[in-house]
């Protein structure tokens, strides 16, 4: 399953990657099961993430090199072992649902099951902070017709897709192929029913994307919005040299667009690493005045300051032609020790001490809106492309077109290609075109089918215009949330309860 997800393109894997586990957990004892389950979570959420160690080495921030791997090494712990509690709690769900006598029991209420708990574990995952690898997304860019059915219900339609599919082809083997009594386990005459099951639902399930996928667009109100890619590395982003490279990129790629006649200018995630009150005796400022053209613009917006510290959040400014900064939209979903501590009582003193930094980013409130003179914009700034509800709220709310602008500067290519399948993924949910601006790529232009129109290279400094339209439709999903993960759920709890209730009026 780690393999599964960009860039490798092996998204077919997905599909009876989870079969060994499911055998596991209905085969085996408890603890086989259980330890299963722990080496499952490692195995997928260490390969999937191994890009997270990318963040070392920061010596360039003045942390000592030891202690940025031991930062970088605690990451990817962190997050191997948050994945694998999550599997292990699939995995006693499972277990006990499984032993129990339901009303409703066999096949179809062992993978209901199975789809019903992962699918509720990974809402009350992306719930968090710490959140990146739902199963749905080892299917994008490359499945578009699969990932059309999170119009319906979101993320969790093409992660029950994958559960259900992987549960039947385990029924199949198990039916087939076990020689030990499964407790609880119904057999069947045929088991090749359950790999024809299988195999019909998969080919069901991509004709039905097929078709929403087929289905015609009516795009108007276009857009002309140019896309800067400053590539800036890290290394001397806040320093000096980063500081004149920026400006100076950044002002000619945004004279250059304007004088091609966009609508408007899109930067990364700090393209500018200055505060807002500090940008209007800049030569990027000096341009903006010059040649009119409204500039959606990442730099950062002073906060009030709690003793020494400086507060401050990551934004997304609209600035208009006239210079006026009309709007700014506060990144909401911070990074869990790369732009905030958890559990700061704890572990701030820790940080602090490998960290010469002296200032501190807040969180914007979920309830904002991106209003700019070409619409109301749907923002994701950086990590929050990987919270599809972040995206669903903004566009519930009116917004028009997705703008994301990320870094993307700490990691390997890896991460920017995972980066770019979730913000094709959000496109898809909400049916609207967006923009990407990152700061060494992947930028680009995704439609509402998901279909990546341009795409930048890795590394590069690029400016590229393209075409972007305004949408004002409302999928199932955005307007009834995820009701499919709370329907399984639903069920697989009305069952128990009932079969409960015959079991103690039999008494």
């Amino acid at each position: 399953m780690g393999l599964a997800p960009a860039p490798t393109g092996a998204f077919p894997l997905a599909w009876v990657a989870l079969v060994p586990l499911w055998i596991l957990v209905a085969t085996g004892r408890t603890k086989l099961a259980l330890c299963g389950a722990i080496a499952w979570g490692c195995g997928y959420y260490g390969v999937a993430i191994f890009w997270i160690t990318g963040i070392h080495p920061m010596t360039w921030l003045g942390v000592p090199w030891l202690g940025s791997l031991a930062i970088a090494v605690a990451c990817w712990l962190l997050i191997i072992l948050w994945g694998a509690l999550f599997v292990v709690l699939w995995a006693i769900g499972m277990i006990l649902l499984n032993r129990s006598k339901g009303l409703w029991h066999g096949p179809g209420a062992r993978i209901l099951t199975g789809v019903a708990l992962w699918c509720g574990l990974e809402a009350l995952w992306s719930a968090g902070p710490l959140w990146w690898t739902s199963l749905s997304y080892t299917q994008s860019p490359g499945n578009l017709a699969i990932l059309q059915l999170a119009k319906l219900s979101g993320p969790s339609a093409v992660t029950a897709a994958i559960a259900a599919v992987n549960g039947l082809a385990a029924e199949f083997a198990i039916a087939r192929f076990a020689t030990v009594k499964v407790p609880g386990w119904a057999t069947t005459r045929n088991p090749y029913t359950y790999l024809a099951a299988a195999l019909a639902l998969i080919a069901s399930l991509h004709g039905l994307g097929g078709w929403i996928y087929g289905l015609p667009l009516s795009d108007r109100d276009p857009i002309q919005v140019g896309i800067i890619q400053g590539n800036i590395p890290n290394e001397i982003k806040l320093f000096r040299e980063g500081q004149r490279r920026a400006m100076q990129r950044y002002t000619e790629g945004y004279v250059r667009l304007a004088d091609l006649g966009v609508d408007a200018v899109l930067t990364p995630e700090g393209a500018l690493p200055l505060l807002s009150d500090q940008l209007q005796d800049t030569p990027f400022y000096s341009a903006v005045a010059d040649k009119g053209v409204l500039v959606w613009l990442g730099a950062y917006r002073e906060r009030e300051a709690t003793g020494i510290e400086l507060n401050y959040s990551n934004s997304l400014f609209s600035i208009s032609g006239t210079g006026e900064i009309t709007s700014y939209f506060d990144k909401e979903k911070l990074v869990p020790l790369g732009e905030y501590i958890p559990f700061e009582s704890v572990l701030g003193g820790i940080i602090n001490r490998l960290s010469p930094l002296n200032a501190r980013m807040l969180a914007g409130n979920s309830s904002q809106i991106f209003e700019t003179p070409l619409g109301r914009a749907i923002v994701g700034i950086c990590y929050e492309s990987a919270f599809p509800q972040h995206f669903r709220r903004q566009t519930l709310r009116g917004g028009e077109f997705i703008l994301t602008a990320s870094n993307n500067a700490h990691y390997s290519t890896t991460m920017p290609a995972q980066h770019h399948a979730q913000d094709v993924m959000r496109a898809i949910e909400s049916d609207r075109w967006a923009a990407r601006a990152t700061n060494t790529g992947y930028s680009g232009v995704v439609d509402s089918r998901g279909n990546t129109l341009w795409v930048s290279g890795i590394n590069t400094y690029e400016v590229q215009a393209a075409t972007i339209y305004r949408r004002q439709t409302q999928t199932p999903y955005v307007r009834w949330g995820d009701w499919l993960t709370w329907s399984a759920i639903a069920i697989v709890l009305a069952n128990q309860i009932a079969a409960r209730i015959v079991v103690q009026s039999s008494e």
